[in-house]
């Protein structure tokens, strides 16, 4: 059957549809409202597209995201941070969830996801033994694993922590995330107040 659709437009849809949660018909809707609106909309979209791989970078130390042109994250060089507490996440969103509080003044340890083998996630893909190298480095007091509360995220937790002890760094404080976070849900998408409780609320592990 013959596309009854613009090219363009159809062409559009399916680009949108690519990304994760959109679905058919959002990606029509958020094509059609794209071509309903002014073109300079369209222009200021496809320019920040066009420069999202060659202005953002990532950090070496923390491996958060940083301007292009940085060589380390702000939130590990300035004078104000305290480096030897770190908050280990798993993705970089984790990291705006957590600053978004307003309760945290340590640094961060973004790993690059948690372990998954049905998705194929080993340890070796992530960033912890770079994090135990921080450890060492920075005299890090106290780790606090802020992994998402779900299977992936507390296996993660827990071989960290297996890691930590195996250095021999048994003077380390190892801290969770508490109350307030309910089972299955990602750090990026949980509020404000509830982060802010467990980040208040954290327990020795």
């Amino acid at each position: 059957m013959k596309n009854i659709l613009p090219k363009a437009l159809s062409e559009l849809i399916d680009d949108f549809g690519v990304l994760p949660g959109v679905g058919a018909r959002t990606a029509e809707r958020y094509a059609y409202y794209m071509l309903r609106n002014e073109t300079a909309l369209c222009r200021r979209l496809a320019g920040s597209l066009e420069k999202l791989h060659a202005h953002v970078g990532t950090c070496p130390v923390t491996f958060a995201f940083i301007d292009a042109n940085e060589d380390v994250s702000p939130l590990y060089s300035a004078a104000d941070r305290d480096k030897t507490v770190v908050a280990v996440v798993e993705d970089p969103f984790d990291v705006l969830a957590v600053e978004n509080t307003g309760q945290f003044s340590g640094t961060y340890h973004v790993l690059g996801g948690a372990i998954s083998p049905i998705d194929g996630v080993g340890p070796e893909q992530l960033h912890i033994p770079e994090l135990i190298e921080r450890i060492k480095k920075d005299k890090v007091k106290e780790i606090i694993l802020a992994t998402n509360a779900s299977v992936e995220g507390e296996s993660t937790a827990l071989y960290i922590q297996k890691q930590i002890e195996n250095a021999g760094l048994e003077n380390i404080a190892i801290t969770r995330l508490a109350r307030g976070l309910p089972s299955g849900v990602d750090l990026a998408y949980t509020d404000q107040i509830t982060l802010s409780h467990a980040l208040k609320g954290r327990q020795n592990l």
